[in-house]
């Protein structure tokens, strides 16, 4: 396979200079010890939502500062092309995000920042690098890597560090799906976690925000920042574009509009309106997300990755009714999902697809069984799946009008991809298995955690007739278990640019292969 140049990880820390070794620390300079001292750059950088001719970049500088862009096609700068800066100011966190675009389809764009202090506009920042590969136009051999939930249940940056990150870059995707649980602002860390065997964990970097549940804006954009410091989140970020999405752990475990914490004594902040409002900036903020005007808060979006590939991000957090027991007959009061101004997009994007495979990231898995633990005698349907296994209920009935209108519109070669569940596994959905019968066989893949507790495996429910082709997770009995264990895992996929075959891989952080299959494209 025919891979890009990428920045490598010896690379990038050489070109961060002084600053990204003082962002490492995770300390902020006091002001007295800045004066005089040019700017840095806090976080590294990120790039992500590539196209065809554009991707969008983002950074992050320890001051109000006006930071100056340029980008080019060879590493060396040669005939770089300036753009119009951009001030990183209070308001945003000293974050800013462009959009770099005219570049040319299917090439590697590295692209480079400088920062002047605006109180000493003559003072100016050592440069930090990045670099991207714009979308193709033609076929070609294409790799991505997908995974979810990072620095979750306790377990931060350890002296390994976030280790799954480091391995996915060594694949050098030509991108990374983060499929969500990108950060836990209601997961708290410890300097140290007592381990079964006896051992101990130790969060070497931990950060004042991480100590508590985010519940100011301040501490939301924390949790970003935190995973941030991790070496290879930031080496991995220099040279692979991130298409984030989100689920709950951004705000609160299991989040709705109808969540209700007036009983969690670990918040002050009740409103959830509130929370999520802030954690929606936040994310918005310190993500390389694109915007959009007509809702700028938006998750859900299509990034079209050439004649092979389309990708049709879903949100199952922002539009959802409250949960319930998932059983209702008909539509009405908690069974929304994606809701219909989502559907609509999304049936009206597929439609409209010429890519010969549509990837559906999904936040949650179909058919397994996510439960919301109201009490010792009564649980909510999470996800989708109710675990009646019988025709669709509740939420199931957005997902069957979806399957039934992929059928009817004769679209092929729809995969879904999602997290959520901490382990790994590959689903294949078939209508003689099912309860619900009207739709064509397609696979799920499961992958995850990156950096998070590892759990699992869950029930499933037939209702959309899943079988269980590979899953790996915890023996047994064991739950949460540290990322030292093994458990973390990723997905790496290989799209052909001759034959347009499709291969699937379930890997772990150590890059063993645990499972492959081949998949044919068919023809629409």
């Amino acid at each position: 396979m025919n891979r890009a140049h990428r920045l490598t990880r010896r690379h990038f820390l050489a070109t961060t200079g002084a600053g990204g070794l003082l962002a490492a620390s995770g300390l902020a300079l006091p002001s007295y010890l800045r004066a005089g001292q040019a700017p840095s750059f806090t976080h590294g950088v990120q790039s992500g939502d590539i196209g065809p001719a554009s991707g969008m970049v983002w950074t992050r500088t320890d001051r109000p500062t006006r930071i100056m862009f340029e980008a080019a096609t060879t590493e060396s700068f040669a005939d770089p092309i300036p753009m119009a800066s951009l001030d990183a100011l209070p308001q945003s966190d000293f974050a800013v995000k462009r959009l770099i675009d005219d570049l040319p389809a299917d090439q590697t764009v590295f692209y480079r920042m400088r920062a002047a202090d605006l109180s000493d506009i003559n003072s100016v920042s050592e440069p930090v690098t990045g670099s991207f590969r714009t979308a193709p136009t033609q076929k070609r051999d294409i790799r991505f890597v997908w995974s979810g939930d990072t620095a979750g249940q306790g377990w931060g940056i350890d002296e390994t560090g976030m280790k799954t990150y480091a391995t996915m870059a060594k694949h050098e995707p030509d991108f990374f799906i983060h499929s969500g649980d990108t950060i836990y602002a209601d997961g708290p860390m410890t300097d140290t976690v007592d381990l079964p065997d006896g051992g101990v964990w130790k969060n070497v970097v931990l950060t004042d925000e991480k100590r508590k549940v985010a519940e100011t804006l301040d501490e939301f954009r924390g949790q970003w920042k935190y995973n941030m410091l991790d070496e290879h989140v930031q080496a991995m970020n220099a040279a692979v574009p991130t298409l984030f999405q989100w689920d709950d752990h951004e705000v609160v475990n299991n989040w709705s509009d109808a969540k209700d914490l007036s009983a969690d004594d670990r918040y002050s902040v009740k409103d959830i309106h509130l929370l999520a409002a802030r954690a929606g900036r936040a994310f918005h903020e310190m993500t390389p997300i694109s915007y959009t005007p007509a809702e700028p808060g938006r998750v859900y979006r299509t990034i079209n990755y050439g004649p092979s590939l389309d990708i049709f991000f879903l949100d199952l957090r922002s539009y959802r009714d409250g949960n319930s027991e998932g059983l209702q007959e008909s539509g009405g009061e908690n069974t929304t999902l994606l809701g219909a101004k989502q559907i609509a997009w999304l049936k009206k994007a597929l439609t409209e697809s010429r890519a010969t495979w549509k990837i559906i990231a999904c936040d949650m898995p179909i058919g397994l069984l996510v439960w919301d633990k109201i009490n010792d005698t009564t649980k909510h349907v999470e996800a989708i799946a109710n675990g009646d296994d019988g025709l669709p209920k509740g939420r199931e009935m957005e997902i069957a009008d979806l399957l039934k209108f992929i059928k009817d519109e004769a679209i092929a070669n729809t995969v879904w991809l999602t997290a959520d569940v901490h382990y790994t596994a590959a689903h294949e959905y078939h209508p003689e298995r099912a309860a619900f019968q009207d739709f064509e066989p397609f696979w799920e893949f499961v992958s995850g955690p990156l950096h998070a507790g590892s759990f699992g495996p869950n029930g499933l429910d037939m209702t959309f007739g899943p079988e269980v082709k590979y899953v790996k997770a915890p023996p047994e009995g064991q739950v949460n278990l540290p990322p030292s264990a093994g458990l973390q895992f990723f997905g790496l996929v290989d799209i052909d640019g001759s034959t347009e075959q499709m291969t699937v891989r379930l890997m772990d952080r150590d890059d063993n292969e645990l499972w492959k299959t081949m998949l044919d494209p068919k023809k629409s």
